[in-house]
């Protein structure tokens, strides 16, 4: 699976929320949750744990000549 993310956005969210989009990737190397968001654009949010922490993350599957890739635009922590 690959994943792209914007470098300036990665950094915000970091500064924002306590976790980089980077760091929200590790969700998708385990047992996630994944439901849709937004339908325009289509957008989905996966559920699960990062660094030991429950976290949600937002992305869009977008396609280039390789193939798909997960663009992901927003991370959190989960809230009590």
């Amino acid at each position: 699976m690959r994943f792209r993310s914007d470098s300036a956005k990665d950094r915000e969210v970091k500064r924002k929320h306590g976790i980089s989009l980077k760091e929200a990737q590790q969700i998708f190397d385990q047992v996630h949750l994944v439901d849709r968001k937004n339908d325009d654009p289509e957008q989905f949010r996966a559920i699960g744990w990062s660094g030991g922490q429950l976290c949600s993350v937002i992305f869009e599957i977008r396609r280039d000549r390789e193939d798909e890739f997960h663009h992901l635009i927003a991370a959190w922590k989960a809230s009590k």
